[in-house]
């Protein structure tokens, strides 16, 4: 039976492995024996299994039928209410007890993890206090680093555990806050104690040198020895094993001073969190300020003597933080790398270092005295050029340490050439921390600038337009470009160049200031303010144009166009420096803060956006108004012209016959003089305006010529003869020609006009075919109108028009 259920091939190696030979053919029968009783075998075995899997399958069924009759009955009892005491036990149990107890056993394990978790820290704190105690009382060094590292270690295993009850279990505030208590005291003893054993050593190393001061004026220094690079031996490896136990504890600190800072977001009233800025911001390291703090009380010495020299002290910052760079680079960079540091440069460090010293300086004894309100007002010179002079030096003194800085580093892809990208700290941060300081020195700025534009606001050759190259009268000849970039492009006069050139040197010196916001407190308090001082002059200086007789002078022309000109000059600029990256986020911080809404597209996250939107319309303002004024000296001047009706149905026998020949039609006197007007103050607004404003106002002119032409005569209900017409015509012609010389086709921006000298010059035929579509009110009039190139007058004008011609006026040629 076994073999039957084998296949062909494992039925033929069987046979192959007992019949071999022709001797084992003499075993066969009790081969084929042994088959009959392994075959036995299995089939008793497969008894066995169907009972034992049949008595299971029984055992199954029979506990799951009991088991769904207590599910019925417990159903039965909720809807029938018939309810045993047996029934009533097992819904408590399973409605209300069952919960009960999932509930018991959960707060029973957070009891046990709790208790588990507050022994395992009770632990680690008693290790970390012991080896402090050690620290305390050990007199030997190698004993004290061996117990400071204890503590190290003990710390970080503690904190491990405080990490993660922060992120599992942020609601054992009262756990966090009793270890965190514990840790901070014993911290309070083993930091400072850290510190003062390095601060020992770096004495015993020779630490800090003696500073040269010899020939500062002629910046010619004697070379200092550094410590650093000449300890060996023994003393380098006590001093290497000082600074990487210093680098564990302060990286130990920032660990929990983010741990606590994550802690205060999730809960606010946990009070007692002091977050460390300095480490928080990447400020230094602690190791490198022990360089610099014994250098700090010998190098004030020198400062006090200084003190009317600020450029000396300076120098002297300088030439101790670049003498040492080398040394700090080469002898702690690779420990810095040894511990881990990540993001961590000696050299930014150290010269970060050397800027806060003198920050702390210059906080303590020199702005203090400079900032005295008694000292601080525009009378005090001397005080405003102190402040001139100290900035200016900061600036520079800035400049050069950010190249000590990154000397010798390259930054690669998006970093390379990134101005700004190394982390030491600027001088300039001072302002970071003492508004009141920032606001006096922008006042002073502002106040030195207001100086030295007063000069040439006062000065009439400021506000003349000097043109370079006489501008073409013909569009033709003309190479203007519409791309106008300098200030000669925009014909501006030489006050507003003046004008940008003190407010950029004003936000140059605060693109030095390290953070958005001060630089935008710093720009508001004086480059704005010093706009809106400048703006009421450009007012001033063109309130004549009020008076509407005051265009026809060409002095108010070139005033204006001047005026017109450096507004337009200006904008232009603040566009340019709206696009920098410095304003684009000062502008995108404010509208984050003020929620501003701009709807303007070409002036979104705009940080001059006020400022330019005055000027534009003071810009468009000034243009109306010489529109306006040269619209209302043609009227006048062609008052009697346009009054004289009866000329347009004058019949002249001279053309009765021979209407066509518009040769001889000369213009009609009492036009030339308008004509005349319009000609010589355009020729001078061409010459004087820049080219992107002139096409404005010749267009805008143009514009109100036609309508005031149109509807002063061929609307007012005057009859047209035929010389009349060809005398509108001729004075027409020659009002286009004074036009001529900036378009191709004036006829174009004469539309209503030419529309009327269509109509008047109309065949005979024509007219009544149109008069009879008028009459009859047909649908597609328009369409019947623009067929005849009439695309600018109402079907009413059309039909007053050509009621007004007189017979004779048309023709059926």
């Amino acid at each position: 039976m076994a073999l039957r259920q084998n296949s062909p091939a494992d039925l033929l190696g069987f046979l192959d492995d007992h019949l071999k030979t022709r001797e084992d053919l003499l075993k066969l029968p009790s081969l084929v024996a042994r088959i009959d009783r392994e075959c036995l075998d299995l089939e008793a075995g497969l008894l066995s299994l169907e009972k034992n899997l049949s008595c299971a399958l029984v055992s199954w069924i029979s506990r799951s039928d009991e088991v769904r009759e207590v599910l019925r009955q417990i159903d039965l009892s909720r809807d029938d209410n018939v309810e045993g005491v047996r029934m009533r036990r097992a819904r408590k149990m399973i409605d209300k007890e069952l919960p009960l107890l999932v509930r018991e056993v959960d707060r029973i394990k957070a009891v046990r993890a709790y208790a588990e978790t507050t022994l395992q820290l009770e632990l680690l704190v008693g290790d970390l206090e012991d080896a402090v105690i050690s620290i305390m009382s050990a007199a030997v060094s190698g004993l004290k680093h061996e117990k400071l590292l204890l503590a190290i270690n003990a710390t970080k295993d503690i904190e491990k555990v405080l990490v993660d009850i922060t992120h599992s279990r942020p609601r054992w505030l009262h756990l966090l806050m009793a270890v965190d208590s514990r840790v901070e005291k014993a911290l309070a003893f083993l930091r400072p104690q850290a510190l003062s054993d390095h601060r020992a050593l770096l004495a015993s190393l020779g630490w800090p040198p003696s500073l040269s001061t010899a020939n500062m004026e002629k910046d010619n220094y004697e070379d200092i020895p550094n410590p650093l690079i000449l300890m060996q031996g023994e003393k380098k490896e006590k001093y290497s094993r000082s600074f990487l136990a210093l680098c564990a504890l302060q990286h130990l600190q920032a660990q929990r001073d983010k741990r606590k800072n994550d802690l205060a977001k999730y809960k606010k009233e946990y009070n007692s969190v002091n977050i460390d800025k300095q480490l928080c911001s990447h400020s230094g390291l602690w190791t490198i300020d022990e360089l610099v703090s014994p250098i700090a009380s010998r190098i004030e010495y020198h400062f006090f003597k200084w003190s009317d020299e600020p450029k000396f002290i300076f120098a002297l910052v300088y030439k101790v933080t670049r003498d040492f760079l080398e040394g700090v680079d080469n002898v702690l960079q690779p420990l810095i790398d040894e511990a881990r540091l990540v993001g961590y440069s000696a050299k930014e460090s150290w010269v970060s270092a050397m800027v806060k010293m003198l920050c702390q300086y210059l906080e303590r004894e020199v702005f203090p005295v400079l900032a005295k309100p008694e000292d601080c007002r525009d009378s005090n010179r001397e005080v405003t050029s102190s402040w001139i002079h100290l900035v200016d030096i900061m600036i520079s003194f800035d400049k050069r340490m950010q190249i000590l800085s990154s000397s010798g580093t390259t930054f690669m892809g998006v970093f390379a050439g990134f101005e700004g990208f190394s982390q030491s700290l600027p001088v300039m941060s001072i302002f970071s921390e003492h508004s009141n300081w920032l606001q006096i020195w922008a006042g002073i700025e502002l106040k030195y600038a207001r100086d030295k534009l007063r000069s040439e606001l006062e000065d009439e050759r400021s506000w003349a337009i000097h043109i370079a190259k006489q501008a073409s009268l013909s569009y033709e000849d003309s190479a203007e470009s519409f791309l106008l970039s300098t200030r000669e492009d925009h014909k501006a006069p030489s006050i507003a160049e003046s004008f940008v050139q003190l407010a950029w040197a004003m936000i140059e010196r605060g693109r030095s200031l390290p953070g958005t916001s001060v630089r935008t407190v710093f720009v508001r308090s004086s480059v704005i303010i010093f706009f809106y001082d400048f703006f009421p002059h450009l007012v001033q200086r063109c309130h004549e144009i009020e008076s509407t007789a005051s265009i026809q002078e060409d002095d108010m022309v070139l005033r204006v166009a001047g005026l017109m000109n450096a507004a337009r000059y200006i904008e232009c600029v603040m566009r340019d420096w709206s696009e920098d990256l410095i304003f684009l986020e000062m502008s995108a911080a404010e509208d984050v803060i003020t929620e501003v809404q701009n709807a303007d597209q070409y002036l979104h996250n705009c940080f001059f956006r006020d400022e330019i939107l005055y000027l534009v319309k003071l810009e468009t303002d000034y243009l109306e108004e010489i529109v306006s004024a040269l619209l209302l000296d043609f009227n006048a001047l062609c008052w009697d012209y346009i009054q004289n009706s009866g000329q347009w149905e004058r019949v002249d026998d001279k053309y009765k016959d021979k209407v066509s020949d518009e040769e001889n039609f000369s213009v009609s006197p009492g036009f030339i003089e308008a004509l005349d007007m319009l000609k010589n103050r355009m020729t001078i607004l061409k010459i004087n305006l820049n080219v992107k404003y002139f096409l404005d106002l010749w267009r805008s002119v143009a514009e109100g010529l036609d309508h005031f032409i149109f509807n002063s005569i061929p609307l007012s209900q005057v009859k047209f003869s035929s010389y009349g017409v060809y005398q509108f015509k001729a004075d027409i012609d020659a009002l286009l020609t004074v036009f001529r010389p900036f378009c191709a086709r004036p006829e174009a921006f004469f539309p209503c006009t030419m529309d009327a000298l269509t109509l008047l010059t109309m065949k005979r035929r024509d007219v009544d075919l149109l008069l009879k579509v008028l009459f009859k009110g047909e649908k597609n009039i328009d369409k019947c109108l623009q067929s005849r190139g009439l695309f600018h007058v109402s079907a009413s004008q059309v039909e007053n028009i050509l009621w007004n011609i007189k017979v004779e006026c048309t023709t059926d040629k």
